[in-house]
C-alpha cells in the first residue's frame, strides 16, 4: 500500500504547479495576441508644424485605451517623410490607423501602401493620385490666402509669417496659440511640391476624411473633391486649417470610428 500511495501523492503534490504553467502561459499568449490584434493610430503631422499639433487629440485617443504614435517629419521631401513614417510603422504592433494632416495626406498616401496599414484617416489634407504632386493639387484650385504668407528663406526652405500664422494656418485659435505654432513650426522644403507619388494607398485601404470648410491653407473644395474622389467616409467641420487643435474632440472621434472599423474586421 505505501509503495502505490506514494507516486500518487507526489503526482497530487504536482498538480498545483502543473496547472499553474499553463494558466500563466495561456495569459501570456492571449495578452500577446491581444496587443497584436488592437489597432494602433499613427499620427503625422504636415507642412509648418510638427507632432505637436496632435498633442489636443492624443490624450483623447489614449483616454479610451488606444495606442498611439507620432511620426516627426523631416519635411525635407516626400521620400524622406515616407522614411520617417515607415520607421514609425515598423514599431506598432497590430493592424495600423495611419492619420495624416495637411502635407501629410501625401505622406500617408505614399507610405499607406504598408501592409500593417488598414484605415487611413485625412484630415484637411493632400490624397494624390499616381504621378500627382502636391503642387499639381494646388494649382487646380483657386489661390487661397495662406500661399500670400509664405515666407522663402532663400535657402530652399519655406515657412509661414506670424502673422500668416494668425490669420490663415490658425484663424480659429487664439493668437498666443498662433504664435506659439509660428515658432515651433517646422520648415517645408520648397521641392517637395514638385514630389510624385507612385502608388496611392486608399486606392485599396479603407479611407475616412475630415473637411475644413473654412480653410485658408488648403482650398476646402479640393478637399471635398479629394474626399469624394476616395469615396472616403466625410466628416464637414466649421473649422480652419488646424481642426485637430481646434476641433480636437471631433477629429478624434473619426479616428475612433476607424478604429473600431478596423478592430471590428479582425
Amino acid at each position: 500500500m505505501t509503495s502505490t500511495r506514494l507516486p500518487l501523492a507526489l503526482a497530487l503534490a504536482a498538480l498545483p504547479l502543473a496547472a499553474a504553467v499553463p494558466s500563466s502561459a495561456i495569459a501570456q499568449t492571449a495578452t500577446a495576441e491581444a496587443a497584436a490584434s488592437t489597432p494602433t493610430v499613427v499620427l503625422v503631422h504636415g507642412a509648418w508644424a510638427d507632432g505637436s499639433s496632435w498633442s489636443k487629440v492624443i490624450p483623447l485617443l489614449q483616454a479610451k485605451g488606444i495606442r498611439v504614435l507620432g511620426v516627426q517629419n523631416p519635411l525635407t521631401s516626400l521620400h524622406d517623410d515616407v522614411e520617417a513614417t515607415k520607421r514609425v510603422l515598423a514599431d506598432a504592433t497590430g493592424p495600423v490607423v495611419l492619420v495624416g494632416h495637411s502635407w501629410a495626406g501625401t505622406v500617408i498616401t505614399e507610405a499607406g501602401t504598408d501592409p500593417k496599414v488598414k484605415a487611413l484617416v485625412y484630415v484637411a489634407a493632400f490624397a494624390n493620385k499616381e504621378g500627382q504632386t502636391g503642387g499639381d493639387l494646388v494649382g487646380a484650385y483657386a489661390k487661397t490666402p495662406a500661399l500670400g504668407t509664405i515666407w522663402d528663406d532663400g535657402h530652399g526652405f519655406l515657412r509661414q509669417t506670424e502673422q500668416g500664422m494668425i490669420d490663415n494656418f490658425a484663424p480659429d485659435l487664439t493668437r498666443e496659440e498662433a504664435r506659439t505654432l509660428f515658432v515651433t513650426q517646422g520648415p517645408l522644403a520648397a521641392s517637395t511640391f514638385g514630389d510624385k507619388v507612385t502608388v496611392p494607398a486608399w486606392r485599396t485601404v479603407p479611407s475616412w476624411y475630415v473637411v475644413s470648410a473654412n480653410d485658408r491653407v488648403i482650398n476646402p473644395q479640393m478637399e471635398r473633391d479629394l474626399a469624394a474622389q476616395m469615396k472616403a467616409k466625410t466628416t464637414v467641420l466649421q473649422s480652419g486649417h488646424v481642426s485637430l487643435l481646434s476641433h480636437p474632440r471631433e477629429v478624434a472621434a473619426v479616428i475612433e470610428e476607424a478604429v473600431a472599423a478596423v478592430a471590428a474586421r479582425k
